[in-house]
């Protein structure tokens, strides 16, 4: 889909990725796009900062199904960025969680069919994959229920996908930060020396939800071939003077992540660069998919048995930019 002319509403715009992908969208010349958010200070930061005229700034919450039916009116596009997403609030604020991270998903499900809205794209993570936290559980059934909208829009010409991609460097509240913020103490604390990490970089999460717009049919997820990291290593580079203190794994942490499991991989299909988890009923041009690969059986894809590792001078590259 050529994104020229189009109106493209993204909710959680004033995050790290919403900032990123709207600077992006605006440069493909993009109609109109809309930051919809719950934050007016981040919403006014935000402005100061992004003057383009094309910018509409709609404070909201994905919990309130009336002011996404007002905000989606005219759009073409929506990419869905909004989650509660910090695994300790999530596991301390259940429901908070399941209202903000399912029902605002199912709503945004049924505003997107009732007000015509061609494609809606929605951001998940590694840890729905084989969950073991509640915001990874609320992800997949937020990944489940958009898979699903697609037979339950019918003869409604609205199409939804997913994106599943791992650990963003530098997004706010991720371990770069905290890591960054800390060094000053002389330890940095890691919960167990074994752990490992897929790791994507902000433009190339921007990318890849940029990429599947176009070839998104409907049901997908669409998972990216990105590089593992240990993060270890991560600790080193960024505080290589600093003693690691070794904490023992929190509630809700995995040592390794998945983001395709055995049981998707059944249904998976390699491309180049990029896997797609295919819906178990579709009714795609069966061309759409004639280059991809099945998988082999008993293939996972896990940040521990990755083929691409970030070598230290990689990951110290990385976090300069």
């Amino acid at each position: 889909m050529d994104l020229t002319g189009k109106t493209i509403l993204v909710t959680g715009g004033t995050g790290s990725f919403g900032k990123r992908f709207i600077k992006k969208a605006l440069e493909l010349g993009v109609n109109k796009i809309i930051v919809f958010s719950r934050d007016e200070l981040k919403q006014y930061e935000m402005a100061q900062e992004y003057t383009d005229s094309r910018i509409r700034f709609f404070i909201g919450d994905v919990r309130d199904k009336a002011r996404l039916y007002r905000a989606f009116a005219g759009v073409d596009i929506v990419v869905h960025a909004a989650a509660l997403k910090h695994v300790g609030a999530c596991e301390y604020n259940p429901f908070e969680a399941i209202k903000t991270n399912i029902y605002g998903a199912q709503n945004i499900i049924e505003a997107a069919m009732d007000c015509a809205v061609k494609r809606v794209i929605a951001l998940s993570t590694d840890k729905a994959a084989s969950p073991i936290n509640l915001y990874g559980a609320t992800k997949l059934a937020s990944d489940k229920l958009f898979v699903a909208a697609n037979a339950y829009a019918g003869k409604k010409d609205t199409r939804f996908a997913v994106v599943r991609y791992g650990n963003v460097v530098g997004s706010r509240g991720s371990v770069v930060p905290f890591f960054k913020s800390i060094k000053k103490t002389g330890k940095i604390p890691i919960t167990d020396e074994r752990m490992t990490r897929f790791w994507i970089t902000l433009d190339q999460g921007v990318q890849f939800v940029l990429d599947n717009l176009q070839r998104m049919k409907g049901g997908e997820i669409f998972v990216p071939k990105i590089p593992s990291m240990k993060v270890t290593d991560l600790a080193k580079v960024i505080a290589p003077k600093c003693k690691i203190e070794f904490i023992g794994i929190r509630p809700g942490e995995k040592l390794h992540e998945a983001m395709i499991t055995e049981d998707d991989a059944r249904h998976t299909l390699e491309f180049e660069d990029y896997y797609i988890i295919q819906p178990e009923f579709n009714w795609w041009d069966k061309a759409y998919i004639s280059e991809g690969k099945p998988l082999p059986a008993g293939f996972s894809y896990t940040s521990d048995k990755n083929e691409h590792w970030l070598t230290k001078e990689e990951l110290k590259r990385l976090i300069s930019e």
